[in-house]
Formats: structure tokens, sequence, C-alpha cells
């Protein structure tokens, strides 16, 4: 394939038509939509995390609640991102997966209605909030095994820079407009408002080429589906990448916790909630945008522990700055640039392990994607625990050593494995399909 045709595909031509995995070519004859749209459509989960980790606070905060009880009703919320993956095998499974990620989002709506309208009902809205992040998280794993099988090979870091612009910027909008809505408004006309903001991506929808189901992926038997999980948990790219996204290298975890530390530099709570919205906004959007560049030719797990060390000497550079205003907006603006070129990363990793007619993308999708979880909610006990020694220094010091030395380990460990262990696991062009398939 050549450039000329490369280029038609990025701008929502069908020149890659033939390069899309054959499962989703059936049941539809839609041209292959811009990169850009594609990523965009999975902007549900980051509005509404959005809505999770910075207007239910906020309004919780408002309404007098202890901070205790509101940080351990987010950690909740946030660890359903990693342990909703249980529930992904259904997403493989007898509907289509653009069935699940449209019904999924609608649930998602409405589960974020009855989160706001239940502010000073902390059981309601903690149930809801937590149901909330499981199938808004659901509804992206669907989405993205979609996007991997309609995507041609090499348009896939374009596609991961789009997804990530779509979960940050998804982020941005609700942190900034959810508590003014909910201030300004009736709040049930705030909560319906909040609930259709998050479910318009799915309009998108309706201009992708969709695969139809696949009922051979598990037959009717989920001992079947078990065997081909275990099948997956088996293929050396998948434990690669697990390794990666477990450790703490490129967690960046402040990123959640320095919206609490406002006071420690002198910046109002106000100025707070708009450097949040800004400082998830900008640098996130410049380090997806950047990302594609950067990564072109590049392997992907070596620019991942790269991307790690460099964010980990800049979170150490920060100590030595002034307690200020501008060094918070800098703190704010420079963890998000290098947590967004992270997420990039991840996301272009878990493409590439899923390869090309994986006929468990979705689970793996979802599974991959759940692990790179794991680390920002350990690394907010650790970084909590830095404060409690040192202040905001012992907090910078904690995460940034923790990561720096992590990358270390972990590229000696990559060095030493066979093969192109610092490599793309697939080649352009390459057909990626390891599990046993029924004749």
């Amino acid at each position: 394939m050549n450039a000329e045709q490369a280029d038609k595909c990025s701008e929502g031509g069908n020149a890659d038509y033939d390069e899309i995995a054959p499962e989703a070519r059936v049941n539809s004859n839609r041209r292959v939509p811009p990169v850009w749209l594609m990523g965009l459509s999975d902007s549900t989960i980051g509005l509404t995390t959005g809505i999770a980790v910075f207007v239910v606070p906020q309004l919780l905060a408002a309404r007098h609640v202890p901070e205790a009880e509101i940080a351990s009703i987010t950690a909740v919320a946030w660890s359903a991102n990693f342990w909703s993956v249980l529930f992904a095998p259904i997403l493989d499974v007898r509907f289509s997966r653009r069935w699940y990620a449209a019904v999924f989002a609608a649930l998602t709506s409405v589960l974020v209605f009855i989160t706001i309208v239940k502010l000073d009902h902390l059981v309601i809205l903690e149930i809801a909030l937590v149901s909330s992040i499981v199938t808004s998280g659901l509804s992206a794993a669907a989405l993205g095994g979609w996007l991997s099988a309609i995507c041609p090979h090499q348009h896939k870091n374009k596609l991961s820079a789009w997804v990530n612009i779509a979960l940050i910027c998804g982020m941005g909008v609700t942190s900034v407009i959810g508590g003014e809505l909910v201030r300004n408004l009736p709040v049930v006309l705030a909560a319906a408002l909040l609930g259709t903001i998050v479910s318009l991506p799915t309009v998108m929808f309706l201009f992708m080429p969709a695969p139809g189901p696949d009922r051979r992926l598990a037959g009717e038997s989920f001992r079947e589906f078990n065997r081909d999980v275990l099948a997956l948990l088996r293929r050396r790219e998948v434990l690669i990448a697990l390794l990666l996204f477990v450790s703490p290298c490129s967690s960046f975890a402040l990123t959640n916790i320095l919206g609490g530390l406002g006071a420690d530099f002198h910046v109002s709570p106000r100025m707070v909630s708009l450097a949040g919205g800004a400082g998830i906004f900008l640098p996130g959007l410049v380090g997806c945008l950047l990302f594609p560049v950067i990564a072109k030719g590049r392997p992907l797990r070596l620019l991942y522990l790269a991307n790690g060390v460099v964010g980990g000497l800049f979170t150490l550079s920060l100590i030595v700055l002034p307690h200020a205003p501008w060094s918070f907006a800098l703190a704010l603006f420079g963890e998000f640039l290098f947590q967004a070129a992270a997420f990039c990363i991840q996301i272009g990793i878990v493409f590439e392990t899923i390869g090309k007619d994986n006929p468990l993308a979705a689970t793996t999708f979802a599974f991959l994607t759940a692990a790179t979880n794991i680390p920002v909610t350990y690394m907010m006990v650790a970084d909590g625990r830095g404060y409690a020694m040192g202040g905001v220094a012992g907090s910078l010091a904690m995460d940034a050593g923790v990561s720096i030395v992590a990358c270390l380990l972990l590229g000696l460990l990559l060095q030493r494995l066979p093969g192109k262990a610092y490599g793309a696991c697939v080649e352009a062009g390459e057909s990626l399909n390891p599990l046993p398939q029924e004749e």
C-alpha cells in the first residue's frame, strides 16, 4: 500500500478497505471514516471520568461531606477501572461490538443522571457512580475491539492519539462545565444535560462500518471461552504488555492528587478547578497530537519507558521550585503532558498486541487497558505516604523515584529477553490470530 492510499484513509476515503479485518466488512458497506472521527467516538469514558473525579468531589465538598468520605467514594469509583475487566468476556459473545458499545454508553448516561440527582443520598450516589465507571469502561472496551478491527494497521498510532484526545478532552469538558451546570441550573435539568452529554459520542457510531457478531468466539459455552482467554494469557506479547502496564514506570498518579495540594501552593479552590480543567485539556491535547510524530518508526515499549524516565526527571525538578501559583500550574501542566503521552503509548501497545483478525479483540482491549489503572491506584497511596513524610517534596520524590527505578529495571529485563522485546508485536500487514479456531 502506497502513501497516497494511506492518506486517503486518514481523510475518510475507502482506499484501505482491503486492509480492514474481514469481520469488519460483514453487514456493512460503509466507507471507513476519518481516523479522528473514530478516535473521538470514544469520548464517553472521558466525560464520565471527569464527572467522577472532579465534578462529584467538588459538589460533595459544597455539601460539607467530610474529605475522608469524599476520598473514599472517589477511590472506590476509580478502582472500578480495573476490576470491571471481570465483565469483559461478554463483549466478545453473542452480539456485535457496536451493540455493546452503544448499550453500555446509554446505561452510563442513565447512571450519571442518577448520580447527580442523588448527591444527598451517598449510598445511592456511590452505587450509581461506581456503576457508571463500569459501564463506560465496558463501552470503551467494546469500542476498542471494534476500532481495532476496522482501522488499518498503519494508522493505529494516529488512532491511539485520537482515542486519548477523546479521553482527556472529555475529562476536561465535564470538569469545567459539570459543577457550573449543577450550581446554576435545577439539579434535575443539570443531571439530564450531563447524562445527554455523556452519550453524545455514540452518534458517531452511525458513520462507522460495523462488524457483525461472531458466534464462534465461545460457541454456546463459557468453558470454551475460558479456554480461549487462557490461551490469550499465554501469549508472550500480552505478558510483556501486562508487565509494563502494572508497573509504576509511567503512571504519573500525581495528576490525581495535585488538586488537593492547592493550599500548599497558595492557590484558591476555584483556581484549582479552572487550572485542573485547563491542565487536562491543553497539555493532554498537545501530548496526544505529538505522539504520532514522536512514535513514528520507534518501538513503543522503549518509548513507554523513556517517557517514564523523562517525566520522572521533570517531577524531580519541581522539588527545587518555590511553592507559588505559577509552579503549581507548571506541575499540573507538565504531569498531565507526560500522562497523556503515556496513555497514547499504552493504547498503541494495546492495538499492537491485539493485531489483526483477533476474535478476542474487545476482551484483550479491556484486559490490558484495565491493567493500566492498577499502578495509578497504588501510586496514589505511595504519593500520599510521601506527602506524610516530607510534604509536597516527599510526594514528588516518591512518585519520581519509584517511576525512574521501575523504568530502568524493566528496561534491563526487556533487554535480556530473546527476540525483539522492545519492538512492535505486529508488523504491517501481518495477521495475528494465535487463538485456536474450530474447524
